[in-house]
């Protein structure tokens, strides 16, 4: 991560203080979090080797899901580690660079899943409301261009968080109040004007949270008015289950980070809730969403029973 030339008002090392208030419960805090860090890379790694592996998953709705795993699992591995080791060693001090490729890695990848959600719903929406013409429509190429966009959209938007959050002045404390390189927390350390920053960040917010948000409820829209046209109750029943898993996983990832959202900004400075909040909105996505389209999808569910009896 390159820093402005007036790097030398940017510290060359931050202190990530963990959970303020509730550093000598870190130990046992530590346990929920590593037993998540288990669950989703674990739950996210055999994702993507099943629908590797398994021709019959080579399907838009299993690409984009190949996608969704890939994010959760560059998420997990961008924040548990050093997480894990603040709460375990007290490793607390993290470099300049580290910190800010930290902060890139964790909101590019956070509005690439958001992204993911949207191609996810565009998915469901014409899986259900123009399933004759779903194959043509969603081709290999176009989910490859979908795929393309979603990464440059998230890299696109987020890349000036670390640029800009380096071109400030530190002269205070280095002290970072979470058990990462949160963005905002970052700037509130800096002595100079942080207009920038916070109007930039709060518009990317909007963008991203009201915006994305705002789609896929139209998309559910639209496929809720088709499916209650449906002649049967079976097929109502059918087409509501191939959207079960989607939906469980839009509210896991945009519910705690609606309320990391509102802490954030009308929370007080420091506080064990806001931290611990903002640390699911990192872990709860990965480690479950793996779990919810195991047990709701039928051909990863018979997939991963096929390979269980195999192993053994």
């Amino acid at each position: 991560m390159i820093l402005s030339n007036n790097s030398h008002h940017f510290p060359h090392t931050f202190f990530l203080a963990g959970v303020p208030g509730l550093t000598a419960a870190h130990i046992w805090i530590s346990l929920p979090f590593c037993f998540m860090f288990i669950l989703a890379v674990t739950g996210n790694c055999v994702l993507l080797f099943l629908i590797q592996t398994e021709r019959s998953l080579h399907q838009p709705m299993f690409f984009f899901l190949a996608m969704l795993s890939f994010v959760d699992l560059v998420l997990s591995l961008s924040t548990l580690p050093k997480m894990l080791a603040i709460f375990w060693f007290g490793a607390t001090a993290i470099g300049s660079h580290s910190c800010l490729s930290q902060m890139f890695f964790i909101y590019a990848f956070s509005a690439m899943e958001s992204g993911v959600l949207v191609a996810m719903a565009v998915d469901r929406f014409v899986a259900i409301c123009n399933p004759l013409h779903y194959a043509t429509i969603l081709t290999p190429v176009v989910v490859a261009k979908i795929g393309g966009l979603v990464a440059l959209r998230g890299v696109g938007l987020t890349i000036s968080f670390p640029s800009l959050a380096s071109r400030l002045p530190y002269c205070g404390s280095h002290t970072i109040a979470y058990t990462y390189c949160e963005h905002m927390a970052v700037v509130k350390l800096a002595c100079g004007a942080t207009i920038v920053d916070n109007l930039y960040a709060f518009a990317v917010a909007i963008f991203l949270g009201v915006g994305d948000v705002a789609f896929i409820a139209y998309s559910y829209g639209q496929i809720v008015r088709t499916v209650i046209h449906f002649p049967s109750p079976e097929a109502r029943a059918k087409a509501g289950s191939t959207c079960t898993a989607h939906v469980c996983v839009i509210l896991f990832f945009y519910g705690p980070g609606f309320l990391s959202v509102v802490m954030q900004r009308f929370g007080p400075s420091t506080s064990a809730a806001k931290v611990i909040l903002a640390n699911l909105y990192l872990l709860f996505p990965p480690a479950l969403d793996p779990i919810v389209y195991g047990v709701k999808t039928k051909q990863i569910r018979e997939r991963l029973f096929k390979m269980l009896r195999q192993a053994g």
